[in-house]
């Protein structure tokens, strides 16, 4: 994924204003429309994902549309945003239920996020998919919460086994947001089996959300002479870290996971981030036909390339309406089913089969950071 010029960055925060236009305003939503409930970060510091996603969402909705809709209705979405803050989403999720009566809840952001709509969803007996939320606890012992990308214990597994035969590291030193339960579960995977695998973790350091200022950190790392640093956060703190292990001299690779798929790492990062190397869903460099015309269509309609959120989105809303066609209606518990039942299903992301946990096996894709932009490197099969 290349990193979008200036202008383009600015169309895409100035269109959002125009995009949330379509679902918020009541009046363009059709009366016999099935109204989904969107809940993401629309602002705040993880707004990229929460975008990006988005204009999966409008794409999806536009196309089935077209189509003439599902069950012979016009889809809709009434996007919430939670505005980058925790305790938001669950707020969110209750006035979409309770407000807009929404047959669904597509959940964008973070794991934290969408730990917060689970049991939100199951009291009300609700479907939610959530497309990007990692975090094994999401869907656990929640036969109403469902997903449509990998889960931690896959990608933990995958970044161990990069760094060990992929980077050749042998001690790797780790760096986790201890008030993200996505960095600390992803962490704990990685920890365990990079271990298991032979290697040392020579350095085990934390930090929180939101903080500037990693030197303290990584001067603890230099010390302990890693091969490689693996980081678990999320973008904005990523590119920050990137800068500062520069500056001190730490030439070494440094890994993470899906955390930081969006074009603000390298806005904010630059030259840094070039020898980094993170986790991700898809490439829009892939060549496979689905992916290809994905790309030229959301191309077409954003003037952007999509990143791993958009197309996420896109599948999980044609799952949503596969199973609102298989049920025959949109009642919750008979919704339900029918996500739970769905099989080797076609997407943008790969197919999807939602297993018993509710979770779906999927593949997972390396990108490099290289000349400030993101290239697809390698796919790892579940």
């Amino acid at each position: 994924m290349s990193t979008p010029r200036s202008g383009a960055r600015c169309w895409r925060r100035g269109a959002l204003a125009a995009l949330l236009l379509i679902p918020l305003a009541s009046g363009l939503i059709a009366a016999d429309a099935i109204k989904l409930g969107e809940v993401g970060p629309l602002t705040g510091k993880e707004a990229a994902f929460g975008q990006s996603a988005h204009k999966g969402i409008l794409l999806a909705i536009a196309e089935l549309n077209a189509r003439g809709g599902v069950l012979g209705r016009p889809l809709a979405v009434v996007a919430e945003d939670n505005q980058s803050k925790p305790g938001e989403s669950a707020t969110a999720s209750k006035k979409l239920l309770s407000r807009d009566k929404v047959v669904a809840l597509l959940g964008t952001g973070t794991s934290s996020n969408c730990l917060e709509m689970a049991p939100v969803a199951q009291t009300a007996r609700v479907p939610l998919v959530a497309t990007t939320a990692t975090a094994d606890e999401v869907t656990a012992n929640r036969s109403y919460a469902f997903r449509v990308c990998f889960i931690d214990p896959f990608q933990g597994a995958v970044l161990a086994k990069f760094a060990r035969d992929t980077l050749k590291a042998k001690r790797v030193a780790l760096l986790t947001s201890v008030s993200s339960s996505y960095s600390v579960g992803l962490s704990k995977v990685f920890r365990e089996k990079f271990a298991a695998g032979g290697g040392t973790i020579v350095a085990d350091q934390k930090y929180s959300e939101g903080d500037k200022d990693f030197r303290a950190q990584l001067t603890a790392i230099k010390a302990a002479r890693p091969d490689a640093i693996a980081t678990t956060g999320f973008y904005t703190e990523g590119a920050l870290i990137c800068k500062q292990a520069r500056e001190l001299g730490l030439t070494l690779p440094i890994v993470a996971g899906d955390g930081w798929e969006a074009p603000e790492l390298i806005e904010i990062g630059g030259a840094a981030v070039n020898g980094a190397y993170y986790c991700s869903h898809y490439s829009s460099e892939s060549t496979a036909p689905e992916v290809r015309d994905f790309v030229q269509r959301f191309r077409a309609k954003y003037r952007d390339t999509p990143d791993s959120m958009a197309p996420l989105a896109y599948d999980a809303v044609m799952i949503l309406a596969a199973a609102i066609t298989k049920a025959g209606t949109t009642e919750g518990p008979r919704l339900r089913d029918a996500l739970a039942a769905i099989k080797d299903h076609p997407g943008v992301t790969g197919r999807t089969t939602i297993d018993a946990e509710r979770n779906a096996s999927k593949p997972a894709v390396v990108l490099a950071v290289k000349n400030g932009r993101s290239e697809f490197f390698q796919t790892i099969e579940p």
